[in-house]
């Protein structure tokens, strides 16, 4: 998973020609480190192009601040730019699971 912090974020995410899942996490969240393999798993099942990223909270503040973060691990969605669908506070991986294939149904449809 790529890690991108206040200075790479808009080239990589907001600028993507293809759907970001930026993953915000920090060191001392348990859940955000059991939930890292799963969201490459999504990634490499994902019907499609999807870029999936990695932000550090802790170390960039400007980032949390600007996206309201109130919860770790929050998982935002981007599609060119625009926050298509933000998780936060994942109870589990089935619940997970669930709310990323949601997504990815939900995504292909308006573009179709």
């Amino acid at each position: 998973m790529l890690s991108v912090n206040d200075q790479t974020f808009s080239s990589t995410v907001l600028e993507s020609s293809q759907p970001v899942l930026v993953h915000f996490w920090a060191p001392w969240c348990g859940l955000c480190l059991l939930i890292h393999p799963l969201l490459s798993k999504v990634q490499s099942e994902w019907d499609g192009p999807l870029k999936l990223v990695s932000v550090n909270a802790d170390e960039n503040f400007k980032l949390a601040n600007t996206y309201r973060l109130r919860n770790l691990p929050t998982l935002i969605l981007f599609d060119q730019g625009q926050i298509i669908h933000r998780l936060e506070g994942v109870q589990g991986r089935e619940e997970l699971i669930k709310t990323l294939k949601g997504l990815q149904v939900n995504s292909f449809a308006k573009s179709a």
